[in-house]
């Protein structure tokens, strides 16, 4: 009876009228499962907690205009009027709703009946403009022309939602078992959560207790970790969350876009191989909170970390991939954090242990695209160095490698290590395939992010130093608090 019409707020409803009905394919749900989510609405969202709850979602709808607290009969009309345009004895217009093709809704979508029919407004769909503004419409038409269909939908659009931070976050994905997804888990919360405050006599809903970019990903991770139980095929899809508000306060939008490389870079590494260093990388993410003691005379307590760094740096990829490699897969801390940071506390000395080359050689396949004979070249010139510094006790050479900000300088120290080793009638450390192949794009033509090429290298020469007992017993080497190098 619906189909996605690939426009994120009528999918999200969509998605949530189909958790509702437990269908998977909204194809396949029917006109009872529709009367079924649209007689729970008429119930619940004249009465609080959602009826102020929708404060965000409908301003000044009929809903919560506060007009109509001293005459609940008009919210019942108004319910009446936007949740039963579906029905085939509605009446239609002979005009296409604009989501999905149907025939508007032939009815005025207000308590008095002055609105045009089938017309919609800021109070009806989120984000956009309110009665009589011309702007945005063709002809200076005010409102959108929508189907009963998709009117529905878009008022079942808030249970699919979380509450986050005031305003609510919404979940689309190209791929539609991703949306519905996220649409079931937040309709069960909300649910559960509408019914615990409606016994309780609460008029709001609680908020989310995380804040919203490390709600998003936290959900997504469960959701994936379900997925994956269940041996249900994953498809190629990017994901995006909007994060709005049409309060009468003040409307505002904010986007979180995971493509499609990062999807499938976290679908894999919270796999069974992974999960264990990924585990350790998202505890270490959680923001430091220190006990306080709210009354004189009461026991210390701890809050709940609000925020992930780890996951909400995810979202800032690919563009902030070195980034992300310095600071998680290097432990190099960050300075000018806001206080709680956890990242101004990594260390490169007390942290060796989460130095992981699989992780990161999970991270260049899937996220960087590196192509798979460079990350080859570079795994073994770490290996070689590794075994160099600890054979050779070079913690010169190691610092060096460690430290340098300037590619000559690197250059230098590598050549001056091989030329150790051939004197002593050794192999090279690098070959000139191999170090053109990382460091080069050509003859004395350096990759422009040279630096990354040392850090990956870095990686691989950390983990199998720390596996072989050298940075144990040379911990000295490794400064206590690791500074960004100096710039080229």
């Amino acid at each position: 009876m619906l189909e996605y019409t690939g426009h994120p707020l009528v999918d999200v409803g969509i998605a949530t009228i189909a958790a509702f009905a437990h269908k998977r394919d909204p194809t396949q749900l029917t006109e009872a499962d529709l009367d079924a989510i649209a007689v729970y609405m008429r119930e619940n969202y004249v009465v609080d907690p959602l009826k102020s709850f929708l404060t965000v979602a409908f301003p000044n709808s009929g809903f919560t205009q506060p007009a109509y607290n001293k005459a609940p009969e008009k919210r019942e009309i108004y319910a009446e009027r936007v949740l039963g345009a579906y029905r085939p004895d509605a009446p239609k217009l002979n005009i296409p709703g604009i989501f999905t093709g149907k025939p508007a809704a032939g009815i005025p979508l207000d308590v008095k009946g002055k609105l045009p029919p089938g017309r919609t407004y800021r109070q009806h769909i989120p984000l956009i403009t309110g009665e009589g503004v011309i702007n945005f419409f063709p002809y200076g038409d005010a409102g959108l022309p929508v189907s009963g269909e998709a009117l529905l939908a878009l008022q079942a659009l808030p249970l699919g939602c979380a509450k986050s931070q005031g305003r609510l976050l919404a979940v689309h994905s190209d791929d539609p078992e991703i949306t519905y997804r996220f649409a079931w888990e937040f309709l069960q919360h909300n649910l559960r959560a509408i019914q615990l405050a409606r016994d309780a006599g609460e008029k709001k809903l609680p908020e989310a207790p995380h804040r919203t970019a490390t709600l998003f990903i936290e959900t997504l991770i469960k959701l994936e970790r379900e997925r994956a139980q269940a041996a249900r095929e994953d498809t190629p899809a990017s994901v995006t969350a909007y994060h709005f508000s049409n309060s009468g306060q003040g409307v505002d939008l904010d986007i979180y876009h995971l493509p499609m490389e990062t999807l499938d870079f976290i679908r894999t590494a919270t796999a069974t191989n992974y999960r264990e260093t990924w585990n350790r990388l998202v505890h270490r993410g959680w923001e430091i909170t220190q006990a306080r003691r709210r009354r004189k005379g009461e026991s210390p307590v701890t809050p709940e970390p609000r925020y992930n760094v780890f996951y909400e740096d995810l979202l800032r990829l690919p563009e902030n991939a070195r980034f992300f490699i310095r600071t998680y897969f290097l432990r190099i801390p960050q300075r000018n954090v806001r206080k709680g940071d956890p990242r101004s506390g990594y260390s490169l000395r007390e942290e060796a242990d989460l130095v992981s080359w699989s992780m990161l050689d999970l991270f260049l396949r899937k996220v960087m695209h590196m192509d798979r004979e460079r990350i080859e070249r570079i795994r073994e010139l770490g290996d070689t160095l590794a075994e160099y510094v600890d054979q050779e006790n070079d913690r010169r050479f190691f610092r060096a490698f460690l430290t340098v900000g300037r590619y000559e300088y690197l250059r230098t120290a590598l050549i001056k290590a091989s030329a150790a080793q051939v004197k002593q009638g050794k192999p090279p450390l690098i070959t000139f395939d191999q170090f053109i192949t990382i460091f080069e794009e050509g003859e004395d033509l350096p990759y422009s992010d040279w630096s990354l090429a040392r850090d990956l290298v870095l990686i691989r020469m950390i983990e199998q130093l720390y596996n072989r007992g050298w940075l144990k017993a040379h911990a000295d080497v490794l400064p206590e608090e690791t500074s960004e190098p100096e710039a080229e």
